[in-house]
Order: structure tokens, then C-alpha cells, then sequence
């Protein structure tokens, strides 16, 4: 596979599954590099994540692995594992997600391999890390948002229960990590040929995204706790409903706390001593949020953004997904992009989300059946037409 993004030239195995690792692996592949997906016989999991599903194919493994060519390799033969071991040798990165032993029970862990390739980079990501008491836990974004602390700041109110935010954070921005990562021990690697063991985990990305609520800890030595979509530092931060919807303001300094009050012809909040300063504000935000939304229940959600972005006020509409999908700012920004699949036919994507001036990262191909590039990647390998046969016939290579 060609390319020319910033990563063109970066051979990635990929041997990970469902979203962190597949994550990681999906901004490499849109940034250039060939990456490889090797999965087992009867695919990555999130081939079953169904409903919903296109053609047939699932929606969830679609969306995570575009841009990666597959093979599907039964690694309980040890035919098998040693193909795996030949892509290997020349690979500038492996990502894994398995279970902490796997690589090393399949002779290819980390000392294995590095003795075998010094360049190599070898990214593991787990649900705890490599080192620790929980090193041998297996992992999942829902235990880790719990055990990060993010659950706790997420929700209603006191009193509520504990809500897990919509998306899988912990395992998307341990997947993100995991790249930035790869990207950084790769550069080192370039410049002194030795490669070395990038270790995540979804626990240290679920506890990297608590940093405000955190400094409010460390500062007082009590735990925040949720505020719906209210900010834990600065006020008014936070949705309001209007009319007919509902919408977010950024008033997170005093000028624009001040132009608030011009667009919503209230300057006597101004004067009030309960809201004169942010602090003030934040220490009366429950008596201020009522006063506020009986304001903005007089418009509709359009009449309160014209006027806003007139007033130059960070506001914005609380859109659907859907919604979001067409919206203007997404499409010019190439966040909504198309595959054609061999099968789902056209598939709908979300776009790589930096930009490059002079390299851009692309999305151009759509995720692989299972196994549909098993011989060509074996054949860039050194593999004769014969040997491929005979790896397909014992089980030990799925073809699609």
C-alpha cells in the first residue's frame, strides 16, 4: 500500500482488536503507514458488534480499521506464528492488546523480538500497564472510567448516579496515546536504530482527562464531584435550554460574562454581588442557572447563536450525531468521509483529525474482509505461491 502522509515508508503490525489498539493503529494507517491487521480465524470481535450493520458487515469494524490491509492467521499453529514472526522482522511497529503473557506464550514477547529486530517499536496497550499489582488484570473502558475517577465527575448532579460519558474515552485516548507514542519511539528509533517498549494503558488514559478536576484535589484535598455540563472552574460554562433545544455557553471570563448580559439585555446581573466576580458566580451557580435559563427560554436556539456570534460569544447548538455529520464546519474540515467496501458497497467514515500542510493524511481505502490480503502480504514476505497454498489448506491462513 502506498501513501503519502507523514508516515509513508512506516511498516505497523497490528495485533489488537475491538478500539484501543485498532485505534491506535487507525491514526497511523490514516497518517501513511502500512499497516497490517492480523487477526484470528474468525476475525477481530468487533466483527460481531451487530446490530447495526452494513450489507452484512459490521458498522463498528468499519468504521475502526480503514486504511489497514488483513490477514487472518490461526497463531495455534505454529506455521502460523512463524509467519507472524517473518512479517516481524522488518516491522518498524507492533501494537497488541492481548492478554499480559500472550506474546511472550507464542515466543514472540518483547526481549524475543527486540533481539530479532533492534529497531523494533513495541507498543503494548492493556487495561492497567505492564507494571503494577493490576499489571495482569484484563481491561475494559467501562471499568476503566470507573477507576479513573471520570465517572465520578460525570452526571447530574450530587446525589445521582454514576454516569459513564457516551463515548469509550478510555479506550479511544488510550488508543491516541498509544500512537503519539509509537510516533515519538519511532523518531528515536530513526535517529539511533533502537527501538524500545511503548506501554499504555486505559486506566492512565482515563486519569490523564481528570487534570482540572484533579488540580481542584490536589489544591483542596477534596474530590469534585459531577456538574452536569457545567465547568468545576469558571461560570456560566455550561448548557441552557432555549425554546426549542438547547445551548452551550462559553461566558468563562469576565468580558464575555459582560457581553452576556448585553445580548441578554440583563445588566442588573451585573451589579448583583452574587455574580459580580467568577468566583462569586461559581459559589452562587445554582441560584444563577435558573435566572439564566428564564432568559434564554424566550428565543430559539438560532436567535441566541445569531446574536451571539455577533457579539463575537463562544456559544454553540447541542447537536446529534447526525446532525453533526452534516454540519458545514465538519464537511469542509474532511471529518465525514467515503469508502467503497467490496461488500458493505459505500461506507461513511469519520476523517483523520489533524491536518497536515505539506504530507496529508488521508482516508482512501475501507476496511479488509477478513484475510483479503493474506497472500499478498505473505508473497511481500517471501512466500511462494506453494507454501501460501499449503498454510490455507492446513487452516493455519484464512483467506476471505
Amino acid at each position: 500500500m502506498s501513501s503519502q502522509g507523514p508516515l509513508a515508508g512506516m511498516k505497523v503490525i497490528e495485533l489488537a482488536h475491538i478500539m484501543a489498539g485498532p485505534a491506535c493503529g487507525m491514526m497511523l494507517a490514516d497518517m501513511g503507514a502500512d499497516v497490517i491487521k492480523v487477526e484470528k480465524p474468525d476475525g477481530d470481535d468487533s466483527r460481531r458488534f451487530l446490530p447495526p450493520e452494513i450489507n452484512g458487515e459490521s458498522a463498528a469494524y468499519l468504521m475502526m480499521n480503514r486504511n489497514k490491509r488483513g490477514i487472518a492467521l490461526n497463531l495455534k499453529d505454529p506455521d502460523a506464528i512463524s509467519a507472524l514472526g517473518k512479517l516481524l522482522e522488518d516491522a518498524d511497529v507492533v501494537i497488541e492488546n492481548y492478554r499480559h503473557d500472550t506474546m511472550e506464550r507464542l515466543g514472540l514477547g518483547y526481549d524475543t523480538l527486540r533481539k530479532r529486530n533492534p529497531k523494533l517499536v513495541y507498543c503494548a496497550i492493556s487495561g492497567f500497564g505492564r507494571t503494577g499489582p493490576y499489571a495482569e488484570r484484563g481491561g475494559f473502558d467501562l471499568i476503566a472510567q470507573g477507576m479513573s475517577g471520570l465517572m465520578s465527575i460525570t452526571g447530574e448532579g450530587p446525589g445521582r448516579p454514576p454516569v459513564k460519558p457516551g463515548a469509550p474515552i478510555s479506550d479511544i485516548t488510550a488508543g491516541f496515546l498509544a500512537a503519539l507514542g509509537c510516533v515519538s519511539a519511532y523518531s528515536h528509533a530513526q535517529k539511533t536504530g533502537q527501538g524500545q517498549m511503548v506501554d499504555t494503558s486505559l486506566f492512565e488514559a482515563g486519569i490523564s482527562l481528570t487534570y482540572w478536576q484533579s488540580a481542584i484535589a490536589f489544591a483542596t484535598g477534596e474530590s469534585p464531584g459531577a456538574l452536569g455540563s457545567a465547568h468545576p472552574l469558571n461560570a456560566p460554562y455550561q448548557s441552557f435550554r432555549t425554546r426549542d433545544g438547547w445551548i452551550n455557553i462559553g461566558a468563562a471570563n469576565q468580558r464575555n460574562w459582560m457581553r452576556l448580559l448585553e445580548i441578554i439585555n440583563a445588566p442588573e446581573l451585573g451589579s448583583d454581588p452574587r455574580f459580580e466576580t467568577n468566583l462569586a458566580r461559581m459559589q452562587h451557580l445554582q441560584e444563577l442557572v435558573p435566572i439564566l435559563e428564564n432568559h434564554f427560554m424566550q428565543h430559539d436556539t438560532q436567535d441566541w447563536l445569531d446574536r451571539m456570534e455577533a457579539a463575537g460569544l463562544p456559544a454553540g447548538p447541542v447537536m446529534t450525531i447526525s446532525e453533526m455529520h452534516n454540519d458545514p464546519q465538519a464537511l469542509a474540515r474532511d471529518m465525514i468521509v467515503e469508502t467503497d467496501h467490496p461488500r458493505a458497497g459505500a461506507v461513511k467514515a469519520i476523517g483523520l483529525p489533524i491536518k497536515f500542510s505539506d504530507t496529508p493524511g488521508a482516508v482512501t481505502t475501507p476496511a479488509p474482509t477478513l484475510g483479503q490480503h493474506g497472500a499478498e502480504i505473505l508473497t511481500e514476505h517471501g512466500y511462494s505461491k506453494d507454501q501460501i497454498r499449503s498454510l490455507e489448506e492446513k487452516g493455519a491462513l484464512i483467506a476471505s
